[in-house]
């Protein structure tokens, strides 16, 4: 009786381990630290996502430690980055947003890296959580906030009533357009982050796949490459979607509508 029950939990956790892919979505405090009673610990997310700048400023200085006029391969590296986000800004706000580049940058180096560190074996998706992404999301949207009312003074609350607009029709518009407006930082954060959990996700069912057929888990394996691959390619998608939107949004407050 006892090997049948032996057997039985054996294999509820093996399901337990195939069925809960959910638990590498976690946040875990690794050091923690309470201040008047609130939690302020430093978390396995805080950590990647030092991590993610840590790793960008070591690969540029890297890359860059010798320049020269001809780049070698090291050194085409953040020039095709450099060059790749500046088109992104220029051809979606124009000259005048060129002056903006360093933070479109940043955010573009920031989410890109944030997205394949976490593809690595052990690691964690920072920009897989609403409130890492989402906090990101509302610093983009004050800083387009301050540079339209910088540009525009008063003028920037025509945001919420463009011209041409009946004034008779401003209870409609004012309401639809404010809704349209806090939406933004919604948009930017859901996006990134249902496409990198929906991933993550695919990832741990397969390799529990891999965990349970023993030999046969060949096949799971090179499904799970071939998916690894995919999301490489996605974590660099989003980040790219990501860039736009801000530049789109950054847009929005330099122009007239």
């Amino acid at each position: 009786m006892s090997i049948v029950l032996q057997k039985v939990k054996i294999k509820n956790e093996g399901v337990k381990l195939v069925a809960s892919p959910m638990e590498q979505f976690v946040i875990k405090p690794i050091i923690p630290i309470e201040i008047n009673g609130v939690d302020v610990s430093f978390t396995n997310s805080a950590l990647f996502m030092v991590l993610a700048v840590l790793s960008s400023v070591l690969l540029f200085a890297l890359c860059l430690r010798k320049r020269s006029l001809v780049p070698s391969v090291a050194q085409s590296v953040p020039e095709v980055l450099y060059e790749f986000v500046y088109s992104i800004l220029k051809e979606n706000v124009g000259v005048e947003g060129l002056k903006y580049f360093p933070f479109i940058f940043s955010i573009f180096i920031f989410v890109a890296f944030g997205n394949l560190l976490g593809l690595l074996p052990y690691s964690f998706t920072f920009t897989s959580h609403l409130t890492a992404v989402g906090s990101l999301s509302l610093i983009a949207l004050l800083f387009n906030v301050i540079i339209g009312i910088k540009k525009k003074k008063i003028g920037w609350l025509r945001t919420f009533l463009p011209r041409g607009i009946p004034l008779p029709l401003a209870p409609l518009i004012i309401p639809i357009e404010m809704v349209s407006f806090l939406s933004k930082p919604f948009s930017l954060t859901v996006r990134l982050v249902a496409n990198m959990t929906v991933g993550h996700i695919m990832l741990k069912i397969i390799a529990g796949f891999v965990a349970a057929l023993g030999i046969m888990g060949a096949i799971p394996v090179l499904f799970n490459c071939c998916i690894v691959c995919f999301e490489m390619f996605i974590a660099l998608l989003q980040a790219f979607i990501y860039t736009v939107l801000s530049c789109i949004y950054l847009g929005d407050a330099l122009h007239e509508h």
